[in-house]
This record gives structure tokens, C-alpha cells and sequence, in this order.
């Protein structure tokens, strides 16, 4: 069964509403009304002369699909739990331009992307190169790595004015890819502390997590902050101290504090297990489905749920309690299940 449906017979609102006789069959009139109804743009988005918007293609399809069913259920999902957790979700009710740094503007296509780091977001931005480059590129995978995540070769949100951005949040498809918060903390920091070419990660907060966390550290250990262990990391990460000291680096900050989901209505959000699927379904939106496929390369050296259970055997219980506390929201945000390995106190 794919894992489209599988999470569509997870949620319990949708399988008392919905039959289900084989892979595939539902009856889908009533989910059509709910997806008109909550709209929050009805019919009067503008088109583009000679094209329907991606938003007017999202909630006013030409035909109904699971896919559209399942995209309005993880909408549903990020709603109900910032209701719910209206208070520490909503700490900070206005946004400032600040805040706006990770959401990528596509003025052609009428798109804003939130990149998350560790969550394929190298090949999106070379994705979001080749849709905004007018021609200047053409596959993505051409497009070196270090030259994706070059600030200036895509435009953010920030560096527009307030009417600006407010203008393309509302009329703009907004967009984000999300992953299991763990597996992302794991691959943040085999990519960030295990690979010796990563001296600047070393030296910024190796050398700090060392100083901290190590008892009897060497003084090449405190120098070079190369060799920080996985229990030390998560010991930074739940230390008062570190988040009073400054917001966490993007590559493990988490997704809710990154694109603010309860501040603004993201229309598509993607998940990493399904992520050639859900990007594909943006591409379709956007109207350049046919000439432009996102990247199916799979690395070998990904983090995998085997790995990250691994990774967690030897963290205390307590320190893993603490750690789910951190990163509660985005397992409830985006319906991911308390990992099985965790023995949370």
C-alpha cells in the first residue's frame, strides 16, 4: 500500500469519512466540498495571462485527486496542533523580515519555498535555480552544491518591503519539505561533526560543545572541537544555557521555528519519505511538470531510521525525554509517532 494512503487511513477524522474497498478507491465527494470550503482564497486569485496559478491548480483542481485529499490533511494536521499549542507555538505573534531568511521567492511561478536544512534542500534550491535562472539553467544536477546555497543566486523573502511581502504571501503557493525530526538531528550531525572537512562546524561549536560537555578534554580536543560525540551533542542541545545563548544553527533548529507554520499558511507540505512524489506534485502546480523532474539520486550514505535508532541507544532516557521536548512540536506539526527506540521518562 503506498504510503500516500497509509497516511490517509492513519488520520481517524478521514476513515470514519472515508470507504475504502481497495488501494486507491475513495469516495471522494465530501472531501471535494471540505477542500473548496477551507480555501482561504476561493476564486478570486488572478491568473497569470495564459496560465492558472499553482494555488488556483491546489484548491480549485480541474480534477480531484488522493493526492490533493492528502496534501489538505497534513494542512489540517499543522492547524490543529498550533491551535492546540497556541501557546508555545505562538510565542512571537509578528514576524519580522528577520524571520523570513529561509523562504525562497520564485517570482515567475508564483511560489515561495521555506528551505529546511538536512531535508533535501541543496537539490530544491538547484531546483529553485533553475526556475527562477529564465533559461540560464536547465538541469539541476549541473548545478554545483557550493553554488546552490550561494545567498545571492536566489532572492529570500526579507529583501522585500512589508507590502511586498505581504502581497506574496497571500498570493504566492507556499511550500515545505519535512522530515523525521530524529533522522534530521542524526544526518545534522554526521554531516556537521564526523566529516573532517567540516572545520568551520568544528571550530564554531565543536570546540564550544567540547569545552562544555567533555570533562578532562584534551587541549587538542578543545583546539580543534573535531571529535564531538553524539551524547555530547544532545547534551548541548537540551543545555538551558545553549538556547539562552542564541537561536540553534539552522541545520538542527526546528522546522516550526525556521518557517513558522503557525504565522504563515504553508498550502503544500512535503515529507522526505515521499519526497520525489511530493516534489513532482509541486513541479505539476507550478506547470513545468513536463520538462522538469526533480533529482532521483539516491545517496548511500543518507541517515535511515536504522541508523538513527543506533545513534540513540547509548542517550540516556532522560536526556532523550528532554531532547523530545525540544523537538515536540515538529513531531506533532508534521504526525510523526514517538520513535519506537525512545524510553521517555
Amino acid at each position: 500500500m503506498k504510503p500516500a494512503v497509509l497516511e490517509v487511513m492513519r488520520m481517524n477524522r478521514v476513515c470514519r469519512m472515508v470507504l475504502v474497498t481497495s488501494v486507491g478507491s475513495f469516495i471522494l465527494v465530501i472531501f471535494y466540498f471540505q477542500i473548496m470550503r477551507r480555501n482561504p482564497f476561493g476564486m478570486d486569485i488572478c491568473c497569470r495571462k495564459g496560465s492558472r496559478s499553482p494555488l488556483q491548480e491546489l484548491y480549485n483542481p480541474t480534477q480531484l485527486s488522493n493526492t490533493a485529499i492528502l496534501h489538505q490533511i497534513r494542512r489540517d494536521q499543522v492547524t490543529d496542533t498550533c491551535r492546540a499549542n497556541s501557546v508555545s507555538s505562538r510565542k512571537r505573534r509578528v514576524l519580522t523580515p528577520n524571520d523570513l531568511k529561509h523562504l525562497v521567492v520564485d517570482e515567475d511561478h508564483e511560489m515561495i519555498y521555506c528551505y529546511v536544512p538536512k531535508v533535501a534542500c541543496t537539490n530544491w534550491k538547484r531546483v529553485m535555480m533553475v526556475l527562477t535562472g529564465r533559461g540560464k539553467y536547465s538541469d539541476p544536477m549541473e548545478i554545483p552544491a557550493n553554488e546552490a546555497h550561494v545567498s545571492s543566486n536566489l532572492k529570500t523573502l526579507n529583501q522585500y518591503s512589508i507590502p511586498e511581502i505581504n502581497h506574496r504571501l497571500k498570493n504566492y503557493m507556499k511550500f515545505l519539505f519535512v522530515r523525521e525530526p530524529f533522522e534530521r538531528l542524526v544526518s545534522a550531525y554526521r554531516n556537521k561533526f564526523t566529516q573532517k572537512y567540516n572545520t568551520s562546524f568544528h571550530k564554531r561549536y565543536g570546540t564550544k560543545i567540547v569545552r562544555r560537555q567533555r570533562k578532562n578534554a584534551t587541549q587538542e580536543a578543545l583546539r580543534k572541537g573535531d571529535d564531538v560525540k553524539f551524547e555530547e551533542f544532545v547534551a548541548y542541545l537540551i543545555d538551558p544555557h545553549t538556547q539562552r545563548e542564541e537561536p540553534f544553527n539552522e541545520h538542527w533548529q526546528t522546522v516550526y521555528s525556521l518557517c513558522h507554520p503557525c504565522h504563515i499558511h504553508y498550502d503544500l507540505i512535503g515529507k522526505y519519505e515521499t519526497l520525489e512524489e511530493d516534489s513532482n506534485y509541486v513541479l505539476q502546480l507550478a506547470g513545468v511538470g513536463n520538462y522538469l523532474k526533480f533529482p532521483t539520486y539516491a545517496k548511500s550514505t543518507r541517515t535511515t531510521d536504522e541508523m538513527t535508532t543506533e545513534f540513540f541507544q547509548n542517550i540516556s532516557s532522560l536526556h532523550q525525554t528532554q531532547l523530545y521536548e525540544v523537538y515536540k512540536l515538529d513531531f506533532l506539526m508534521f504526525n510523526y509517532s514517538v520513535p519506537s527506540y525512545l524510553k521517555l521518562e
